[in-house]
């Protein structure tokens, strides 16, 4: 199971909200790219980047940020939020993206999002499945929609989604324990999706927990910012479940 450090970014600035509320931002550090090299000194070797802006204003805003964290470690970041058109996720890869996560545009344009599984390949488009009570959310998890989740996860399977970050919203950001009935169930279901679980991850017994489900790999954000879990113990897993 990959373990996956989040940043997410407004005005340039590495901060995490609750539930994605954007009236409930904490901002952490004002360096993303500083932060990024002390994951990747602790041996990791994954990042989840949410280009927050972007997210709620249905565009790529922060690609520079990304930019400059490729440029400066050799983390293989995964890339989402506001990507909604070819331009965007051009500039995404461009700017030196190895996967990019796309969740608002599976539900508005899907054929957009399947051709770009045609062009840049099922290892590269990661589906953005976030959801409340089963039910999914776009635009920054401003718009909560009638779509199921299952069905959601179902349809975009048969159009060639392998890999898939699945975030439980009302779980984010509480520290309250992460969805593992949830993606038991999708795993389950789906054995053959290689699913990331996102979402209420507030300690050490959560990341073994998930670790002993077929997942592919586990996002963690607030829980390492309030040092909940320490990126010493992070890179302890790692060593651990690597060896």
């Amino acid at each position: 199971m990959r373990i996956i450090p989040a940043i997410d970014i407004i005005d340039g600035q590495c901060v995490r909200l609750t539930q994605g509320d954007y009236q409930a931002k904490t901002v952490y550090h004002t360096d993303p790219v500083e932060v990024a090299r002390s994951f990747e000194e602790m041996g990791i070797q994954y990042l989840h980047v949410v280009d927050l802006d972007g997210a709620k204003q249905g565009k790529i805003i922060n690609h520079q940020v990304l930019e400059k964290i490729c440029k400066h470690s050799k983390l293989q970041i995964d890339f989402g939020g506001g990507l909604q058109s070819d331009e965007d996720i051009k500039i995404a890869f461009e700017s030196g993206a190895k996967q990019v996560t796309g969740g608002s545009i599976a539900v508005k344009k899907p054929e957009l999002f399947w051709k770009w599984i045609q062009d840049y390949g099922s290892e590269k488009i990661i589906l953005g499945a976030d959801a409340k009570h089963e039910k999914i959310a776009i635009s920054g998890w401003q718009d909560i929609t009638s779509l199921d989740l299952i069905d959601f996860l179902t349809l975009h399977q048969e159009n060639g989604v392998k890999y898939v970050i699945c975030t439980d919203i009302s779980k984010d950001g509480l520290l309250q324990g992460p969805s593992v009935d949830l993606y038991q169930k999708i795993t389950d279901k789906f054995p053959s999706l290689e699913l990331i679980a996102s979402g209420g991850v507030s300690n050490m017994e959560d990341v073994i927990q998930l670790g002993q489900l077929r997942l592919s790999g586990a996002i963690i954000g607030k829980a390492i910012y309030e040092a909940r879990i320490t990126l010493p113990e992070l890179q302890n897993y790692i060593l651990e479940t690597d060896s």
